[in-house]
């Protein structure tokens, strides 16, 4: 029996992903595999590492700061997350990642990626996030129109939500038997369409990463209603947001970021029990 755990990405407010996770560590829960979208994969990767308190720690730290999620950093690097702040001078110098534990773990790891030539996401398994194998992470976590394209070899990359935001069946078809699900929108949340209007412009070279785009809604919608359906199924365990605390995606506000945090830690909490006895069956 395989466990998968799929984490879905939503910028400043998959803050709430990383108060889950570490009561999952707290409480020795562990997994065979992790799919991370952009923040689900930001904050996953802390997970596989075993370091617990990491992401809100260097969040709160330096959530301030310029270089950090700003338009000063998008108006001066041409990405809104400052690319050498947040994916180097981070985790190599202020707040190292744990990168012996990560690579030494038993838990597979994998980055969900867009490709922006075939519009398809691409779910790479990351034995590594040393050298290059970081890009992916940065990849993952590029927001359309305000980030730069990640170029890795000779394909060109953007945030992994466009193509698949909640990756279930991916992880399904991994061979995973069963799936946690850490989302960061509350329960009946519908993802509504991307407005296209710079987009067609910026992308009018990618007709099949428009297209993603166009539809991204609508496989949003799809993909949650399957998480409910595999949860009807017993295939899978869900957790969502119990409120929303309406966290903007470049959330500057200390309060803010600390309360979601403390929502996720809230909520996992919250559902231990049946979480512990899905993970025994």
């Amino acid at each position: 029996m395989k466990i998968g755990l799929v984490l879905e990405g939503g910028a400043m407010r998959g803050i709430y992903t990383a108060g889950v996770l570490d009561v999952f560590l707290e409480e020795n829960i562990f997994v065979d595999g992790v799919m991370g979208v952009s923040a689900g994969a930001i904050h996953g990767c802390s997970y596989v590492s075993n370091q617990a308190g990491r992401s809100i720690r260097y969040y709160l730290r330096y959530c301030g700061d310029k270089r950090f999620m700003s338009f000063h950093s998008l108006i001066t690097t041409g990405s809104i997350v400052n690319e050498q702040f947040c994916y180097h001078e981070i985790p190599e110098v202020l707040d190292p990642f744990d990168h012996v534990a990560f690579e030494t773990s038993t838990v597979d790891f994998y980055v969900v990626c867009s490709n922006l030539e075939s519009g398809k996401a691409e779910y790479i398994l990351c034995p590594t996030l040393q050298g290059r194998q970081m890009d992916y992470l940065l990849a993952s976590a590029s927001m359309p129109l305000l980030s730069r394209t990640v170029h890795i070899g000779e394909k060109q990359y953007l945030d992994g939500g466009v193509c698949d935001s909640i990756p279930v069946k991916a992880m399904a078809d991994l061979g995973y038997d069963k799936l946690v699900v850490v989302l960061t929108q509350p329960d009946g949340y519908e993802k509504k369409p991307f407005p296209m209007g710079a987009a067609n412009i910026r992308y009018r070279r990618y007709p099949r990463f428009l297209e993603a785009l166009r539809q991204r809604h609508e496989n949003y919608n799809q993909s949650l209603a399957l998480v409910r359906q595999m949860q009807k199924d017993g295939k899978a365990f869900a957790i969502y947001p119990s409120e929303n605390l309406h966290i903007h995606r470049a959330e500057k506000d200390v309060g803010k970021i600390k309360s979601q945090y403390q929502l996720g830690r809230k909520d996992a909490s919250a559902v231990l029990p049946q979480l512990k006895a899905f993970l025994a069956k």
